[in-house]
């Protein structure tokens, strides 16, 4: 039975409420009994002492012992290891390695579920059974309810082209014209009859059943940005402006560095130094400025993955029907505030007894060119999504935040205020975080299936966070930092300078920081007026500890990590925590069918080498739009990805939002009650400086004829590309 609250009527001094917000088992099932809280918060020293014991009883009931298989109904949370992405037992090709616990694969911390082991591979976990979450993290009626709904209509649509491929007995069918792309949302597609009535035949009509007034054709829903304007995905002022007002505004950084050149070891991949020189940059900004200055004056920008990607290139070449390069774009940015792309460059490793293959491609006019400059910007773009999807979404937002989630339950007593603060922040994310374990990061999942690094796409998001995840770089005013983009100036808004002053996510982005910091700092200060408060408040400090050196063991000897020592150290950790579960995950969420739904413009994958890599190749010359459709996803690919995207974009009916929802808890006290007012106060106004910006046609990163104005940031807004607001938690 879910228990929502409990009110105790006829008492002296008046009603007393519960907030209970909780799943309760039988007895005979569970024994034990539950206890519940009321509305009032107590730090541990003033609890008072005819609950203490009842306090401290109800964590350890919450901690488990890290021993047996997890039920549906336990309310345990206890970490573990990423062993069970694999499924060795069904299939020997679909083992995986084990992601955390070890220098070749550190990774954050999962709920701990405790299935029996592989049979084929001891250290994996078997996928039978259920993925299982704490009870209390599973979605609620009306969360479930629509979700399978959208995930049937959004299954439905992808599943259509892909059994025409199917019954063609040829998956890796792409589109053979962009009018067949066109078709998928303006005319539909009709539901195939398959010859034999089998399983997906039968599967076709269950999903049409689960669809409210389904007929015979399904139409996905045009994307924002085809239609506001379908040819915009060839300009490359948009392949700029998306680089800071798109999906991943997350790996643009300052070229700080020059000539660029390369740090792995030159005798595996080949000579360090890129092609990308100071005289091919000349000739691009010639009309402009020098070379010297534009990086002294800090106008050279890049998106750099040419490290990163390198090592995997040789491996994911050998799996059919996918290729890979080291990658980077330069960027220069002009007067007028807007980046234009400069270079994008490609490069191949020594391999197969050939020597390193490395090109630098440019914007041009002349038609080969013009074909390989798109070509160029496919791959880059595939990159991109990759990493997009692997990191700057999935690793720094859902797997770094269930640690915490993990932690406030374990250590952190439900009526200790830090949780009361935190827990609408944890609302849903374990479990689509199990959902994601069980399609999406998966062997053979979504993203192997449909991504460039396929097989070895989570290996890669574990070197990411190996290399670049670093707590305290999480905050956005540190991560802007950190990429060269802002420089500290006290006189400055936001004590912050921009250098690209018309950034969208970093301008709409920085005022919901400083929104998130003040509420956080109003909350804090009011239970702890100083540092002797937050040093000797054990379970703070053991929240804390165990976020470090449990939900983020591998890194735990990090000499980077926050000290907790006083109320500005607390204000700090947690408005990073927030900030990243909310601000920071609709940022890289919620736009992604407006600007991915239309995959040329993000393809996910490039399935075909460059033309020109093969300098004995030139029938691509003859038709090179068919030979980018071959480079494209195929049909199943893409209209997988999109069905995917179409559910991660869209809100749930019992969304709870920034500034609109307060918990019930935070009312018990007239200050707190105070400070959500004016937290919510900035919000709205932060909404009209939104709406500003997006009619300011000085401002050409935000808008402009046939543009999709920047919006995800936006946190009461019901029109546009979000829908309704920036949620608390990561809840999609």
């Amino acid at each position: 039975m879910y228990l929502k609250h409990i009110v105790l009527n006829g008492l002296p001094n008046g009603p007393i409420e519960f907030n209970c917000d909780s799943w309760v088992e039988p007895k005979f099932d569970k024994p034990e009994k539950r206890v519940f809280f009321t509305f009032k918060s107590y730090l541990p020293s003033q609890t008072p002492r005819g609950l203490k014991s009842l306090r401290e009883k109800d964590l350890v009931s919450l901690r488990g012992n890290g021993k047996g298989e997890r039920k549906t109904s336990d309310r345990i949370y206890d970490y573990d290891v990423y062993n069970d992405l694999g499924d060795p037992d069904s299939k020997p090709e679909l083992a995986r390695p084990v992601l955390g616990g070890s220098k070749k694969y550190p990774y954050p911390r999962r709920c701990r579920t405790g299935r029996p082991r592989s049979k084929i591979d001891p250290l994996s976990e078997t996928r039978s059974g259920t993925f299982y979450v704490p009870r209390d993290e599973e979605f609620s009626e009306v969360k479930q309810n629509s979700f399978i709904t959208k995930t049937a209509e959004s299954v439905l649509d992808a599943l259509l082209p892909s059994l025409e491929a199917v019954l063609l007995d040829d998956p890796g069918l792409g589109f053979q014209h962009f009018s067949d792309i066109d078709q998928l949302y303006n005319q539909g597609m009709p539901i195939p009859k398959l010859k034999n009535q089998g399983p997906l035949q039968s599967l076709v009509l269950r999903l049409v059943k689960a669809v409210e007034d389904a007929d015979d054709v399904v139409k996905f829903e045009t994307p924002a940005m085809f239609h506001k304007d379908k040819f915009s995905w060839l300009r490359d002022e948009e392949f700029s402006r998306q680089t800071l007002a798109g999906v991943n505004p997350y790996s643009i950084k300052l070229v700080t560095e020059w000539p660029l050149k390369s740090k792995l070891d030159p005798d595996v991949y080949g000579p360090p130094e890129s092609a990308i020189t100071t005289e091919l940059v000349g000739r691009e900004i010639k009309d402009f400025m020098t070379v010297d200055k534009a990086l002294e004056q800090k106008k050279l920008f890049i998106i750099d993955y040419h490290d990163l990607l390198l090592p995997f290139v040789s491996k994911v070449r050998r799996i059919k029907g996918t290729t890979l390069y080291g990658s980077r774009a330069l960027f220069f940015l002009t007067p007028d505030g807007t980046l234009k792309p400069l270079a994008i460059e490609l490069t191949r490793p020594p391999m197969d007894g050939k020597p390193q293959w490395n090109k630098v491609f440019t914007p041009s006019s002349e038609a080969t060119g013009l074909w390989l400059w798109r070509f160029a910007k496919a791959h880059f773009l595939a990159h991109d999504s990759g990493y997009h999807e692997l990191v700057s979404h999935w690793l720094r937002t859902h797997c770094a935040t269930e640690p915490y989630i993990i932690a406030t339950n374990r250590q952190l007593s439900v009526m200790h205020p830090i949780y009361r603060l935190l827990h609408p922040h944890c609302r849903y994310t374990m479990k689509i975080n199990a959902l994601a374990r069980q399609v999406l990061i998966s062997a053979d999942g979504v993203i192997e299936s449909s991504f460039s690094p396929s097989k070895y796409s989570m290996e890669l998001s574990s070197v990411a966070y190996d290399q670049q995840w670093r707590f305290d770089r999480e905050a956005l005013p540190a991560d802007l930092i950190n990429r060269g983009i802002a420089i500290e100036d006290p006189t400055a808004p936001h004590g912050l300078k921009l250098l690209i002053a018309d950034y969208p996510f970093a301008n709409d982005g920085l005022v919901l920081w400083d929104a998130l910091k003040q509420w956080v700092a109003d909350y804090v200060n009011y239970y702890y007026k100083n540092a002797s408060m937050v040093q000797s408040d054990p379970e703070l400090q053991a929240w804390w500890t165990e976020i470090r050196t449990k939900g983020h063991e591998d890194k735990k000897d990090e000499p980077w990590w926050p000290v907790l020592k006083t109320p500005e150290d607390l204000i700090g950790i947690i408005t990073t925590i927030v900030w990243v579960a909310s601000a920071h995950h609709s940022a890289v969420n919620f736009g992604q069918y407006a600007f991915a739904g239309y995959f040329p413009n993000r393809p996910t994958i490039a399935r075909i080498n460059m033309p020109c890599e093969d300098p004995t190749k030139e029938e691509w010359k003859q038709y090179p739009d068919s030979e980018l459709l071959v480079c494209f996803p195929s049909e199943i690919q893409a209209t997988k990805v999109m069905a995917i995207l179409d559910v991660l974009s869209n809100h749930s009916p019992d969304e709870e939002y920034l500034g609109k929802h307060m918990e019930p808890t935070w009312g018990e006290e007239p200050a707190i009650r105070k400070a959500f007012e004016r937290f919510s106060e900035r919000l709205k106004e932060l909404e009209k400086i939104i709406n500003a910006r997006n009619k300011d046609n000085s401002l050409k990163n935000r808008g402009g004829a046939g543009v999709v104005p920047y919006e995800v940031l936006k946190p009461f807004s019901k029109q546009g590309v979000t829908g309704e607001g920036v949620p608390y938690s990561i809840s999609i």
